[in-house]
């Protein structure tokens, strides 16, 4: 049976015993049902973990003891920003969640000329705060200690526009001349553009292209949003990560 993961970000490093956040105490009581002795592990999103067992549960109370630190590790020899257009309905959950799974380092949520959503103000920042919850639990579920960090809410062209780190640019397109095979390992950082449902407008294209955004080939077919960085990602580890 697997040991339960809980993220604590304040985490007293010299305390014996701790009280888990009123989230975790929720789940972990209300949801999975655990029970004094049981084992869980608990980190603070800046690597390694720190075994713990359940000392106490109360009607709002979750005590754990914890263990010494142990450095585990199981991120991805790849450092991959994925640049997604915010697509509709809930397909932008599926694919943070995924995308943690498969290792990315950070997303960089965009709104484009042919998104769905729209969001600005208090609507944008509950939106982002939401899906930094969705990434913490895919952390808590896959077994990774590093938060990827979700950053506010941006316009393509805003965000091109302040694009100042080194590193590779991709973004996918049917018609791109060069597959993944066929680019040499990066030994730099990655940052993976993803359109909407409609895709890129020709105007961003251009540019996307301008910024240093090289095209890449995945295959003749047309993939949806939530499919495109979830492939890409997954090429990538194939063939450049730990796969």
């Amino acid at each position: 049976m697997a040991i339960s993961r809980f993220y604590f970000p304040a985490l007293p490093l010299h305390a014996r015993e701790v009280e888990l956040p009123p989230e975790s105490a929720h789940h972990a009581a209300r949801v999975l049902r655990l029970q004094a002795g049981d084992a869980i592990v608990l980190f603070d999103g800046t690597g390694g973990e720190y075994p713990a067992v359940i000392s106490r549960i109360g009607k709002q109370r979750v005590m754990a003891e914890i263990g010494p630190w142990r450095e585990r590790e199981c991120e991805s020899p790849l450092q991959v920003t994925l640049a997604q257009a915010m697509p509709g309905g809930d397909k932008m959950d599926f694919t943070l969640q995924k995308a943690v799974e498969l290792g990315i380092s950070a997303i960089q949520p965009l709104a484009s000329e042919r998104s769905v959503v729209r969001l600005s103000g208090e609507r944008a920042e509950k939106r982002v705060r939401h899906w930094q919850q969705v990434v913490i639990a895919a952390c808590e579920q896959c077994g990774r200690n590093r938060v990827p960090q979700v950053a506010p809410i941006l316009s393509l062209n805003d965000w091109l526009g302040g694009l100042a780190a080194p590193g590779v640019r991709l973004t996918l397109a049917p018609d791109a001349p060069v597959g993944l095979r066929e680019l040499p390992r990066p030994d730099t950082p990655i940052t993976l553009l993803i359109g909407p449902e409609g895709g890129l407008a020709a105007g961003e294209i251009k540019a996307a292209a301008h910024c240093g955004f090289a095209a890449l080939r995945l295959g003749p077919r047309v993939l949806r949003t939530e499919t495109a960085a979830l492939a890409a990602l997954a090429a990538m580890q194939a063939v450049w990560g730990d796969f």
